[in-house]
């Protein structure tokens, strides 16, 4: 079975030998093999398709240059080989009358193993999303992957699976529309063992997380004279990765809770506490009491805040009496809102999840224009230009049968807001959510998207990791988190946890994504008469701000 827990370049090989002297003088050799990971990605729309990645890797006549030779229609239609204007051979299914009719090739999936694929896509007209699918026989199909492709040029579609038992699949296309025909060529499918993956995590993590210090200690009243034998102690005050975690009401209440998160985190974003359902329950009438509390909190202990959220783009998380606002009563509501938070926390945060899951939802566009996010996006920076400004969303990584939000949507629809006239200037960030479910994680799927989100030269951030609850969960998470840390265009990582005391609780799923995971949900109420203590240093927390707020450009 395949895990759907969230579902020209020639084969790299190369040998490492490992040479051991013995005592007899004989010389052992010990060797192993491995494939070089390509992390190429693009989402531009090419006049010809690139190159084959891994020359195909188990996929049979990759580029169709023996016609047809080990690919068979699967359903209804009609396939066919078709040449280019410059007599490059693709493969075309046409007449199709199912979304999963297409072409496929049977391909065997060892348990335990990554696999990474790839396809140049086009379709005959228009533009339209198609899928990779991998059909295990017993009915089951398990999505890949997904781009949207378009007429007259051809769009890379990169993703992955992985195995959890060893069968014989079908590797197949799709695409709801049946009426387009659906264009192919060099695919690959690259098998990955986990001690491959692990491999090229920790190589990229050396390259890019780690680097050479020299100290050079001299007498303070001898120039240039070097003191022997000294000795060095290096304490680590704050880390080079901003590593964080989700903090909710509770902190207020339990010292045991603050001393955990004090002692182990530097970065924090609030569960719930500055959502508009938290902060003005009742109409007109706002309450910041537990969030001030926990900004202070916060910053009495050296930790940075993310801002979440200032709208929420679910109709399900408005305030009640939001849902039944006219458009004009909730356009001057959601202006008081904006001008309220944001004007409030200016200056005290990284970050701010403007406009929270923009792709799955679209309350304010429904009510108030296409462009309403854009707007306020606008809004939010030039009330505080300082947080970068994320668009947060999930299933982009941890669930591949999501086309809402495949990378390409999800940047299609970043640029939309931060090309809108005006917004050039603001900061993005991209948000991934990363909400992942107790099987095996897809990390050949994540890494593949974490590689198309990073064409853009935008900062991601994974940004409420969890992983529900199963015999593996924490192997789970370090799995996941190693694979953002070892991938060079990831700059922050928060996690949903918390220890027993917060009395975090599961409140369901919706697709793969927990809809309120430990603590993401309603607010409770703190201890009235708990004392916050001051920052330490407002001058250095002002310098680490600035560091996180670097301006990035699309």
């Amino acid at each position: 079975m395949i895990s759907s827990s969230e579902c020209t370049m020639p084969l790299f090989l190369w040998l490492t030998f490992v040479l051991f002297y013995s005592g007899s003088g004989q010389i052992t050799q010990v060797g192993f093999s491995d494939v070089q990971y390509d992390a190429s990605a693009t989402t531009q729309c090419l006049a010809e398709p690139g190159g084959t990645m891994y020359g195909g890797g188990i996929i049979i006549n990759p580029e169709f240059s023996h016609g047809t030779a080990g690919w068979a229609v699967f359903g209804k239609g009609a396939i066919e080989e078709r040449l280019s204007r410059t007599k490059n051979s693709f493969m075309v299914a046409y007449n199709r009358k199912r979304p999963m009719d297409s072409f496929s090739q049977k391909v065997r999936l060892e348990k335990g193993k990554f696999y990474t694929f790839s396809a140049w896509i086009q379709v005959n007209e228009g533009s339209e999303t198609v899928s990779v699918i991998f059909g295990t026989g017993d009915g089951e199909f398990v999505p890949g992957g997904s781009i949207v492709a378009e007429q007259g040029c051809w769009s890379l579609l990169k993703g992955g699976i992985a195995a959890n038992s060893s069968s014989t699949v079908d590797a197949l296309f799709e695409s709801k529309n049946t009426s387009k025909e659906i264009w192919v060529d060099n695919v690959a499918l690259q098998p990955f063992s986990k001690k491959q993956w692990r491999f090229h995590q920790d190589e990229r993590i050396e390259k890019v997380r780690k680097s050479r210090v020299r100290f050079q200690i001299t007498y303070a009243n001898k120039r240039g004279l070097g003191v022997r034998g000294a000795k060095v102690f290096v304490k680590q005050t704050r880390p080079g990765f901003p590593f964080g975690c989700g903090m909710n009401f509770h902190i207020l209440e339990s010292t045991d809770y603050q001393n955990w998160f004090a002692s182990r985190f530097r970065f924090t974003t609030f569960t719930n506490a500055m959502k508009w359902y938290s902060t003005e329950e009742k109409q007109g009438q706002e309450n910041y009491t537990i969030a001030d509390a926990m900004v202070m909190f916060a910053q009495a202990n050296d930790i940075l805040i993310r801002g979440h959220n200032v709208f929420w783009d679910d109709p399900k998380y408005q305030p009640d009496w939001v849902k039944t606002l006219s458009p004009e009563d909730l356009r001057i509501a959601a202006e008081r809102r904006i001008n309220s938070v944001v004007s409030r926390y200016a200056g005290e945060l990284i970050a701010w999840d403007v406009v929270n899951e923009n792709l799955h939802f679209s309350f304010f566009e429904d009510n108030l224009g296409e462009n309403a996010s854009s707007i306020y996006y606008s809004t939010a920076y030039k009330l505080d230009p300082t947080p970068r400004m994320f668009l947060n969303e999930y299933n982009t990584i941890e669930y591949c049968g999501d086309e809402k939000v495949s990378p390409g949507n999800y940047i299609k629809r970043l640029e939309e807001i931060f090309w809108y006239p005006g917004n050039e200037d603001i900061p993005p960030g991209i948000g991934v959510q990363g909400h992942f479910g107790p099987g095996q994680p897809n990390l050949a799927y994540m890494r593949s998207s974490l590689e198309i989100l990073a064409t853009t030269g935008v900062p991601i951030w994974l940004t409420e990791v969890s992983v529900e609850p199963g015999v593996n969960q924490a192997q789970y998470l370090e799995e996941i988190l190693r694979e953002a840390y070892s991938h060079p265009a990831v700059e922050g990582d928060h996690n949903v946890c918390g220890p027993r005391v917060c009395r975090l609780q599961y409140h369901g799923s919706r697709g793969h994504k927990l809809q309120q995971h430990a603590g993401w949900g309603r607010r409770g109420q703190p201890d009235r008469g708990m004392e916050m203590p001051r920052f330490r240093s407002l001058h250095r927390r002002r310098r680490v701000l600035q560091h996180y707020t670097t301006p990035w450009r699309l």
